[in-house]
């Protein structure tokens, strides 16, 4: 596969969505966004169909946010202690939610996860304060198709209005998306205060 030819890519796309972006719910160094923004740089160029890479974007972020919300809902999370990867991962739900705030409201549920590390925050906090179920998985959706089209816009729009090859578009749409993330990420914080939502001290129980 030429990952540099917009025809090697084909319906590869496809298949490269749904475990990207359901990953990324459990673990936010994945690129779903650099994923779906080359979906829409690909459609830019006729090679997918941008309606079909927002479905599927949409569709495994939910599933994503569900699982992970479901995770810490029944605090099955220190079921993750017995292994060291677990572990690992537990703590990073901690330093996310120290960072991106642990606000529960179906607002934030809906727009904190265009901020970085902000959708395993906060839907870890929605489990853990016990969200209604039927709340959090509307909020997710609306949130999760919310993403899904600014994504695929990104790379659509870039990919149409510059003319250069898919994967240009792509890193181009990836920097204006981080760009924005990292803004509102500012706003959010200064907003919230320095002081984490999470513990007081590092000697204070992780309780979750």
């Amino acid at each position: 596969m030429d990952f540099g030819s917009a025809d090697g890519w084909g319906d590869a796309i496809y298949f490269w969505i749904i475990p990207v972006v359901m990953g990324d719910a459990l673990f936010p160094p994945l690129p779903s966004e650099m994923v779906v923004i080359t979906g829409g740089a690909l459609s830019a160029v006729g090679r997918a169909n941008a309606f079909l890479v927002v479905f599927l974007a949409a569709a495994a972020s939910w599933l994503g946010d569900i699982l992970v919300f479901q995770l810490f809902k029944r605090r099955l999370s220190h079921t993750l202690d017995r292994w060291r990867w677990g572990r690992s991962f537990h703590q990073a739900v901690h330093t996310a939610i120290a960072k991106a705030g642990r606000s529960t409201t179906y607002g934030a549920i809906i727009g904190i996860r265009f901020i970085p590390g902000g959708r395993l925050a906060t839907t870890a906090a929605a489990g853990i304060a016990n969200v209604s179920t039927r709340g959090f998985s509307l909020c997710a959706a609306l949130g999760g198709l919310l993403w899904a089209v600014w994504s695929v816009s990104l790379g659509y729009v870039t990919g149409a209005a510059t003319g250069l090859p898919f994967w240009a578009s792509s890193l181009i749409g990836v920097g204006v998306g981080v760009l924005v993330g990292v803004i509102l990420g500012v706003i959010v914080t200064r907003r919230r205060g320095n002081r984490s939502p999470v513990v007081d001290g590092p000697d204070e129980e992780l309780d979750f």
